[in-house]
């Protein structure tokens, strides 16, 4: 016969469908542990997709990850990492019934998520700026200075960009005596100029790198180059939001978890050395942080 739990000996951190704290903690884990699954797996499909998209087109990626930015994923790596080890020395702190300590570390695990969002909205601006987005919102486009180059060959004021006649722009013109003067803007008209091809040098374009290839300079060979964007390169940045898209409502649910963490504790639920739901809550955490390393090692370090 189950156990009468509302007499004046009932613990109150055991729900009333459990016979004992040992019964509960074990259920408790075994369904967190079915939780956890349902993400791999859930995760785990888009790592498929991922596979499947580099397999078949690895220049695609090459490309896409020429704009990623490995500083700020390595910071982002090394603070989840500490946060792991915060949250892992709550559940220790928890059993030794040390609550003011417990308090202290999951805040720290809270701030290192915050600190993690915020280097990715700083990641994210910079990819919205440029374009840089996914599917049909792809529209990739520089500063105006990147993308209108004026060169003075011979005397002549061309551009390397001739879809249009006219353009405003800036000129810079030598006058006598070697000054330099220079003018507000003016409408100047473009034409075309003819490319003469240099007799010295081969006509025959540089190897191509990967299956579709890749022509042009490469990072081997010029470390300031950016490969020749590929066609299809807004697959690559469709993949990168959504999978660190979806991590970051997963860090989104780990903090909501540790605010709830927070209140058990004011309510002093770990007073008497109870701490399954800080248990729970970091394996939870310890897998949103491995995922991060996954995607860390697979987007950022192509090259």
């Amino acid at each position: 016969m189950a156990a009468q739990h509302h007499d004046d000996g009932h613990d109150p951190n055991l729900a009333h469908h459990f016979e004992s704290i040992e019964q509960q903690s074990q259920a408790t884990k075994l369904g967190m542990w079915v939780f956890l699954a349902t993400e791999i797996l859930f995760f785990g499909g888009l790592f498929v997709a991922y596979t499947v998209y580099r397999g078949n087109h690895p220049e695609v990626f090459i490309f896409g990850a020429h704009f990623l930015d490995t500083a700020l994923g390595a910071l982002n790596t090394v603070v989840l990492i500490f946060s792991s080890f915060t949250i892992a020395w709550a559940v220790r702190a928890a059993q030794l019934k040390q609550i003011k300590l417990l308090k202290w570390l999951i805040i720290a695990t809270m701030l290192c998520a915050f600190v993690f969002l915020g280097v990715k909205y700083v990641e994210y601006s910079a990819k919205w700026k440029h374009g840089l987005l996914w599917a049909g919102s792809y529209n990739p486009h520089v500063d105006h200075e990147e993308a209108f180059e004026v060169i003075e060959v011979e005397g002549e004021i061309h551009t390397d960009d001739v879809d249009e006649a006219v353009r405003e722009i800036d000129v810079i013109q030598p006058v006598a005596g070697g000054e330099i003067v220079e003018p507000a803007a003016a409408e100047v008209e473009i034409e075309p100029t003819p490319v003469v091809a240099d007799p010295d040098r081969s006509t025959i374009a540089p190897a191509a790198r990967g299956p579709e290839g890749l022509a042009g300079p490469t990072p081997a060979t010029d470390p300031d180059a950016i490969p020749v964007e590929p066609a299809n390169a807004r697959v690559f940045f469709s993949i990168y939001f959504l999978m660190t898209g979806l991590h970051g409502i997963h860090v989104l649910g780990g903090i909501a978890a540790m605010m709830w963490l927070l209140n058990c504790l004011r309510r002093g639920d770990f007073d008497g050395g109870a701490f399954t739901k800080v248990d729970m809550v970091a394996l939870y955490w310890h897998v949103v942080d491995i995922i991060w390393i996954y995607l860390f090692l697979l987007l950022y370090l192509i090259d």
